[in-house]
């Protein structure tokens, strides 16, 4: 029975992870110092086969015995999250990958690296590929998050190349992703536009609603990750939809869905929002045979179910 460590394993992502860790058969131990983490999320996944420690991640981290999986989730994602947490996001960004990927040493285990399409910044190129360098302002208010997962990947293949390390590592980079266990007010599209939705409240569009992004239903994200995880590949991937739409397209499509009454109101756009983002997948179907299969319709049908009992 394999042993893993998910970092992060009490967020959005990290709690689906953990989920599908131990349907697989994985022993399964959750960190996270709950930040923006919450244990409802993993309330349901406790059992001897499973374990949470509530613990920051650049720390130093002790386990005994073997662990053969690491998944690094441990991070702020939303915007709200790290402009509210910069340093905090830098830190487990550099010192929390650092010591994960430490541990893994130690371990002599395989880690994966929860990377963005944010290291992409605002792209010159469309949809974006992994070979791409990005367009990332560092010194801007999103630059802690971009600029963190950025070192991340950088020490994280200096761990792999380094003939004193070489450790197994692979990098997974996310775009947009949604479904139940999202928080209400993270600042992020979806979980800002049902909740609007369901109380037929005006629905907030920043800038005139054309940017685009790309939704990927976490289902289908989870399920590349963990191919990713077992493969033999080491450089980023790319996990995410390649369905493209505009912002304004995905506030009328979710008042459709919820029967709303919501009008739209559009407000300045914040600095620094990417204008695009759509993943080229060519890779990860490749090379992993896969890609998405829940479409928007049906994946906004079940968070807005799960919006509903929040609400």
């Amino acid at each position: 029975m394999p042993r893993t460590l998910v970092t992060g394993g009490a967020g959005f992502l990290g709690s689906h992870l953990c989920e599908y860790l131990l349907k697989k058969g994985h022993h399964v131990i959750a960190m996270d110092n709950l930040s923006t983490g919450n244990t409802a999320n993993i309330a349901h996944l406790q059992g001897e086969k499973f374990h949470f420690i509530k613990q920051d991640v650049t720390e130093y981290i002790f386990l005994a015995g073997e662990i053969d999986y690491i998944l690094h989730f441990a991070s702020p994602a939303s915007p709200m999250d790290y402009l509210e947490l910069p340093i905090q996001t830098l830190k487990v960004g550099a010192l929390g990958t650092h010591k994960v990927l430490g541990l893994a040493l130690e371990k002599k285990a395989t880690v994966l690296l929860a990377s963005t399409s944010e290291v992409y910044g605002d792209p010159l190129i469309h949809p974006q590929t992994e070979d791409y360098w990005g367009n990332v302002n560092p010194v801007g208010p999103r630059g802690v998050y971009d600029e963190a997962k950025r070192f991340a990947e950088a020490i994280t293949m200096a761990y792999h190349r380094s003939e004193q390390h070489h450790v197994d590592a692979k990098i997974v980079r996310i775009f947009n992703t949604y479904g139940p266990r999202m928080r209400l007010k993270d600042g992020r599209a979806i979980p800002a536009f049902v909740p609007q939705a369901l109380k037929n409240e005006p629905i907030t569009i920043f800038g005139d609603g054309s940017q685009t992004r790309s939704f990927c239903y976490v289902d289908d994200l989870i399920e590349g990750i963990y191919r990713l995880l077992v493969s033999d590949l080491n450089e980023p991937v790319n996990i995410g939809n390649p369905n493209e739409m505009t912002i304004k397209m995905l506030a009328e499509c979710i008042i459709e869905l919820t029967g709303s009454k919501s009008t739209l109101s559009f407000e300045d756009l914040p600095e620094d929002d990417p204008k695009i983002r759509q993943p080229n997948i060519e890779k990860a179907q490749k090379l992993l045979g896969w890609e998405p299969k829940v479409d928007l319709s049906e994946g906004l049908k079940r968070t807005i179910d799960y919006f509903r009992t929040q609400i």
